[in-house]
């Protein structure tokens, strides 16, 4: 039975709760950190967590000696230091997104790892859905031939209000806008069937947000050997349409599932192939449902990873090529210049404070609040 911490209130929280409260005989809730303790309480009420103490900092946490297990659910900023001294103190980590801040953080995180032989699993929680696990099997088995274009699509809408909590809107506390917080999501998954390209140009703008410093729109194009990318992040579309859309050789396939597939006519206009959209839809249809979905299914494979001394599906590495894709937006988003990865030490923009010094602040937050009134928001 794993002792399982958590770390961190907010709505995200929630579904890390409910996750862990699913896996009854594996693991038990015994500790609730926040440093709004009324949140903790709260929380604690809310789901009868009996056995649960409260506390007020991680660093109480660590002192307890017991922990098995810890979900880290805090603003972005404080990512790298709690990680690293929970995994100090004996903890496997489960880290929310984005993993950190800046690469200079996750490198930092990535030693202490090392060093410790803890496990620790970024976030990743739409790998577990069934559609995108089983579309990167598809793509695996190399049915549409080789990668033209990708077309990735983040695509949310949030109010004003969305960016008074207090720690969103800066490039301080938050570490970024749309890209890293919200297409985050969707860049994990491109890289996930992709890996990293090798070179981005990006725009980024604020266009109906005045109370953030951080933009709320991005378009990127990626390089990679032999294939381009595009990628949209956005809070301002209304309708929050999104797709990750793979043209390759032999046919179209996407998230959510569909496929289309052309062949020349004698005149080189297209016709439809019908006979290989069968075989691919056929093929993804064959692969089977995962039993559990979404963080629920990532906390599981977390927990089986430290029970039988496995690898987590989503590494510390991967996670921190997510972050190194999105410096690179925010990178050539500032400077209006292409940006070649890697991203290494002696760039000003692995680090925090270079991310500060370099990024564009398009508004001044002048208001902030503790606690947004709806809870069911939960990125």
């Amino acid at each position: 039975m794993l002792r399982v911490g958590l770390i961190g209130t907010g709505n995200i929280a929630t579904m890390h709760l409910r996750a862990y409260l699913a896996f009854p005989e594996r693991c038990k809730i015994v500790a609730v950190v926040d440093k709004f303790t009324e949140n903790a309480h709260a929380k604690k009420a809310e789901y009868q967590l009996e056995e649960a103490e409260v506390y007020d900092s991680h660093q109480a946490l660590c002192e307890r000696g017991d922990i098995d297990l810890v979900s880290i659910c805090t603003p972005p900023f404080t990512h790298a230091d709690i990680a690293v001294d929970c995994m100090r103190a004996g903890m496997n980590v489960i880290l929310e997104k984005p993993m950190a801040s800046s690469l200079e953080e996750c490198d930092r995180i990535l030693a202490v790892q090392q060093e410790t032989g803890r496990t620790l699993s970024p976030v990743a929680q739409n790998r577990f859905r069934t559609p995108v696990m089983n579309l990167k099997k598809l793509l695996e088995q190399d049915l549409i031939g080789r990668i033209h274009h990708v077309q990735v699509d983040s695509l949310w809408w949030r109010g004003l209000c969305y960016y008074d909590l207090w720690w969103r809107g800066t490039w301080q506390q938050e570490g970024g806008g749309c890209t890293l917080n919200h297409a985050v999501h969707h860049i994990d998954l491109l890289n996930w069937m992709m890996g990293l390209p090798r070179e981005v140009t990006s725009v980024i703008a604020n266009l109906a947000h005045d109370n953030a410093e951080v933009e709320d729109l991005s378009v990127s194009i990626l390089r990679y050997d032999h294939a381009v990318g595009q990628v949209t992040g956005s809070v301002v579309h209304h309708g929050e349409a999104q797709q990750i859309v793979f043209q390759a050789e032999k046919a179209r396939v996407s998230y959510p599932f569909d496929v289309y597939a052309s062949i020349s006519r004698e005149n080189g206009f297209p016709t439809r192939d019908v006979e290989t959209e069968n075989k691919i839809r056929s093929a993804f249809q064959a692969l089977p449902p995962l039993l559990h979905e979404g963080h629920t299914a990532q906390i599981e494979n977390v927990l089986y990873a430290i029970e039988h001394g496995r690898a987590p599906l989503v590494t510390p590495r991967e996670g921190r090529d997510t972050i190194e894709l999105i410096t690179a937006i925010y990178k050539s988003g500032s400077t209006g210049l292409p940006v070649s990865l890697p991203i290494g030490p002696d760039d000003p923009w692995y680090t925090v404070q270079g991310i500060l010094a370099g990024a564009t602040r398009f508004h001044e937050k002048k208001t902030s609040v503790t606690r947004l009134g709806d809870g069911n928001i939960t990125v």
